[in-house]
């Protein structure tokens, strides 16, 4: 079973250890289900693919062989509702461990998983429903789940079958009853690596969300980021902290891990609480950890002192950019440095600190890989060292493992995204000397005031290091005589209120740490700052109320 994953990986290490070469080597019919969890449950039928703990502390372990028997049930149960290749199927299933089930079910009918978060309303699902012309869904009933189906239902009236988990409602077909009614075993269906497999809609900041279309290939790239990334063996226990919904799930819960032979630790929480999140890592001794800055925010605040990480050999932080603080308080209660990893529900991992690396705080890291990564000017041209361009990928649209097969429906945003005859991430950063990538913020956030380009992240991150600030977010504002200047939108903590010298305080403070010029001329301080349904700050609402 030691190194499974290399069946599939073409790779390089230097004397260090350090990956230099990752190439995947897929046959045509590629298909993680079959060829990961039922190959895992043949070498190895007792090992622990997924302990699973619910929020009242109930346990569920699932062994490769039992994920591969009830996959296959799924197979057959969705087969037998109708469920035909190429079909696109919701989940909405919190974190609940039937996701994972039927997404591995649904891989080996060739059926395409679309994920979804349990936060959406009715007019979201309309939305998603018409957009991807859903048939099937699956969901909990838990948060009004179902109810708010049924409300979107009153105004969508394709959907053939609806499937139900934790709880029953009438007009809906109990998930697991019905699973449990048919075979554990099923003939492999012919598959093909480049057909579609997963969709996601992207949670952009601007606009509606698009829908970001995955094939085969993006299983066996995520082998890079269980193995190089997140640095599991076997024996490793990893924990992710995303929710189903989201495709930080497909990098750190779903395919990588499997690959690598670790066990994927499911703590399935309603909402996040740090304290019941460490005590979960003492208790199960959770090795490998992974999560956004906020959450290790949280952990901050919330006391690490008062319980026991030791069992965490290896930290990784990824979905929003790193602050040079958390980093370094992680460090100094953990002996632990934080790998940043950079990447889009378009991608794996396309930048990123990898096993062996020496991180610096505050950088994503490198390219990996996977990728030909490069930064480029306005007209696609590659930049200098220093100077600030977009993040492309340089490849095939629909043939780059891990990279999406396109955006669905969507042939002007497909169109935009590989101009130039490449793929555009929309996100912007400088390389050092060394190597290494620099964060600067998106396309659309840069600020351009007095002829300098000015990127939001390296001011957000000063400021979120006084103690007065809990979140903030940098926009451009108009100015009568510069055109544009840097304006600072500001939740404030607990112990501090607005007041004018709380303003210069801030603003001295931003001067005293970055050049002059950047700092915040106007600075509002608000109770909440606009975000998406999966938590990122939309700075583009911001620049449209301060436009009204």
């Amino acid at each position: 079973m030691k190194d499974f994953y290399k069946r599939f990986v073409n790779e390089e290490l230097d004397s260090e250890g350090r990956l230099v070469k990752f190439e995947l080597d897929l046959p045509d019919n590629f298909n993680f289900s079959y060829d990961v969890v039922d190959g895992m449950a043949k070498l190895d039928p007792d090992g622990l693919a997924i302990l699973w703990v619910g929020e009242n502390g109930e346990e569920r372990r699932f062994t490769y062989r039992e994920l591969s028997e009830l996959s296959n049930r799924v197979a057959n149960m969705m087969t037998g509702h109708g469920v035909k290749k190429g079909d696109l199927v919701m989940a909405v299933l919190k974190r609940h461990y039937e996701f994972w089930l039927l997404a591995y079910g649904l891989f080996k009918i060739g059926a395409v998983l679309v994920p979804a978060t349990n936060q959406l309303s009715p007019k979201d699902y309309v939305y998603r429903f018409e957009a991807a012309d859903i048939k099937y869904i699956v969901t909990t009933a838990e948060n009004s789940v179902a109810e708010k189906v049924d409300k979107a239902l009153n105004k969508y009236t394709s959907m053939k079958e609806k499937f139900i988990t934790h709880g029953q409602r009438d007009g809906w077909t109990d998930f697991m009853t019905e699973v449990m009614k048919y075979p554990a075993s099923l003939e492999r269906v012919p598959t093909i690596k480049t057909e579609p497999m997963l969709m996601y809609f992207s949670s952009g900041t601007t606009g509606q969300p698009k829908m970001v279309l995955h094939n085969h290939m993006i299983a066996a790239a995520h082998i890079l980021t269980g193995k190089h990334w997140h640095h599991l063996s076997e024996g490793a226990l990893h924990l992710t902290v995303s929710e189903t919904g989201w495709a930080k799930c497909a990098w750190g819960k779903m395919f990588g891990q499997f690959a690598a032979g670790a066990t994927t630790f499911i703590y399935d929480f309603d909402r996040f609480d740090p304290d019941k999140l460490m005590a979960m890592i003492e208790k199960y001794k959770v090795t490998s950890f992974c999560a956004p800055p906020t959450m290790y925010r949280f952990f901050i605040k919330a006391g690490m002192e008062k319980y026991d990480l030791s069992s965490i050999k290896y930290s990784c932080i990824a979905g929003e950019a790193l602050n040079p603080e958390v980093f370094n308080r992680w460090y100094e209660y953990t002996g632990l440095k934080l790998m940043e990893g950079f990447g889009q529900t378009e991608s794996a991992v396309t930048v990123g600190n990898l096993y062996g690396m020496e991180p610096k705080p505050g950088s994503m890291g490198k390219p990996t890989p996977l990728y030909n990564v490069g930064l480029v000017d306005d007209l696609g041209r590659p930049v200098k060292v220093g100077e600030v361009g977009e993040i492309v990928i340089y490849g095939e649209q629909g043939k780059t493992p891990g990279l999406l097969m396109e955006y669905y429906r969507n042939p002007a945003e497909n169109t935009h995204a590989w101009r130039f005859g490449f793929y555009h991430t929309g996100d912007t950063a400088y390389m050092d000397e060394d190597g290494y990538f620099w964060y600067v913020g998106r396309t659309d956030d840069l600020i351009k005031a007095s002829g300098y380009r000015i990127g939001p992240f390296e001011i957000e991150s000063i400021l979120m290091e006084h103690p007065a600030v809990m979140e903030c977010a940098i926009t451009a504002a108009d100015d009568p005589i510069r055109g544009k200047v840097v304006k600072a939108t500001i939740v404030l903590t607990k112990d501090y209120s607005p007041s004018d010298e709380l303003v210069k305080e801030l603003q001295n403070y931003v001067k005293s740490s970055t050049a002059p010029y950047k700092y915040p001329r106007i600075i509002e301080f608000v109770d909440e700052l606009p975000k998406t349904v999966s938590g990122k700050i939309q700075r583009a609402q911001i620049r449209k109320n301060d436009a009204k």
